[in-house]
């Protein structure tokens, strides 16, 4: 088994913006990509355009409807990988000591080389935030993009994660939360940042922004006059071409 550190000198994690998130999923594809067609370890895709598919995602986006107390009802869209927990326990569960926590960032990793497939670290996980490749036959998860972050080949600005670097509506955030003046510190404390399912006591590093309460739908007799026709009957040129278009 694996030991956990009792403190690591950063805390890298990411802020989710679940009010600014579109579920457009340019973080998902741009996870898979980084770790398919780069430095990553490939992540395997099964039977792709078969009856029953099978692929490996380091990062998936849910969609729910959520019905509030006050006001309409909203879509929420809901990323999901790795939290980086500090009392990880997919880490202490696993018999091969495959799964790890750096002292140095405080990131989960697995070393492939060392895991045996035997899917501990997936049932102790409360978030469902690990797959088994089943081509290779070994866990994978979010990684952080630790390959991106520290590799000096890559522009300075193309240092963090893929899915923060891709996402269009800027709602992933990432830096340390060990720095109180980090953005991520900041963003979680103006927000009120929360953990994912804190009674389960694993400390989630990565945080997710509440959604803003929606302003109540006015009458709809307020958006009448704009959804009428600009013409009933067109005139001249579009009158025209609206008869000829009828003839066709």
């Amino acid at each position: 088994m694996t030991t956990l550190p009792t403190q690591t000198q950063k805390k890298l994690g990411l802020v989710i913006d679940l009010d600014t998130c579109v579920g457009c999923h340019a973080c998902v594809v741009s996870c898979k990509g980084w770790n398919t067609e780069n430095y990553g370890a490939p992540l395997s895709d099964k039977d792709a355009y078969g009856a029953e598919p099978m692929g490996t995602f380091l990062n998936r986006v849910h969609a729910f409807e959520v019905k509030p107390e006050v006001g309409p009802a909203q879509t929420v869209h809901f990323p999901k990988s790795c939290l980086h927990c500090e009392d990880a326990p997919c880490v202490t569960v696993c018999p091969t000591g495959a799964s790890y926590k750096r002292v140095e960032d405080g990131i989960v990793l697995v070393n492939e080389s060392d895991c045996i497939g035997c899917g501990l670290c997936a049932w102790s996980c409360p978030y469902g935030a690990r797959e088994l490749d089943q081509v290779e036959g070994v866990m994978k998860k979010c990684t952080l993009c630790v390959d991106r972050i520290y590799n000096e080949n890559l522009p300075e600005i193309d240092r963090e994660p893929s899915c923060v670097r891709t996402c269009p509506a800027n709602a992933r955030h990432f830096g340390d939360f060990a720095d109180p003046d980090s953005n991520v510190s900041r963003l979680t404390a103006e927000r009120g940042g929360m953990d994912l399912m804190a009674e389960m006591g694993t400390k989630p590093v990565n945080k997710y922004l509440p959604p803003r309460p929606k302003d109540e739908m006015g009458e709809i007799d307020i958006l009448a006059p704009l959804l009428a026709p600009v013409a009933a009957d067109p005139k001249g040129f579009l009158g025209w071409l609206d008869k000829a278009l009828e003839k066709l």
